[in-house]
C-alpha cells in the first residue's frame, strides 16, 4: 500500500475544523520532538525520551513558542493560528492554564495546517524555533 501522506491544498485544509487541524498537529509535532531529543541522545530510554519531550509538547511551552513567533507568522499563518487559539475545546486539562491551552491549541492547529499543505520551510521554521528557546 501507499505510504504516502494526502496533501490538501490551503483551499481544502483552510475549510477543516481547527480543531482537527490542532489533532493532527499535535502528532506531527510531538513526532518531531521525540526524533530529535533521540537523534540528540540515543543512549536515553523511551522513558526519559518521553520524560523530556513533555518539557516541549506541554501547553506552557507552545505557547512560549508562539509568544516568541507570532510576529514572524505570515498572514495566513496568523489566520490559521487564531482560528485554532479561538476555537472552543469541550475540556482543559487541569494542569494548563486556560490562555497556555489556547494559544497551544493555535500552535498546533497552525502545525497540523502547514504539515497537511507540504508546507515543509515553514514547519522547518517553527521546529527549529521549538527547540532553539529555552524553556
Amino acid at each position: 500500500k501507499d505510504l504516502r501522506v494526502r496533501e490538501f491544498t490551503e483551499k481544502e485544509a483552510r475549510l477543516l475544523n481547527p480543531l482537527q487541524l490542532a489533532l493532527v498537529g499535535d502528532g506531527v509535532y510531538e513526532l518531531f520532538i521525540r526524533n530529535h531529543i533521540l537523534s540528540e541522545n540515543i543512549e536515553l530510554t523511551a522513558h526519559k525520551i518521553h520524560v523530556k519531550a513533555i518539557g516541549y509538547v506541554k501547553a506552557k511551552s507552545q505557547a512560549v513558542i508562539m509568544h516568541e513567533i507570532e510576529d514572524k507568522l505570515t498572514e495566513n499563518e496568523s489566520y490559521i493560528y487564531k482560528r485554532g487559539r479561538n476555537a472552543k475545546s469541550a475540556t482543559v486539562p487541569k494542569n494548563a492554564d486556560v490562555r497556555d491551552y489556547r494559544m497551544a491549541t493555535g500552535f498546533e492547529a497552525l502545525v497540523g495546517y502547514l504539515y497537511l499543505t507540504g508546507n515543509t520551510e515553514r514547519l522547518e521554521f517553527i521546529f527549529n524555533s521549538a527547540i532553539s528557546i529555552k524553556l
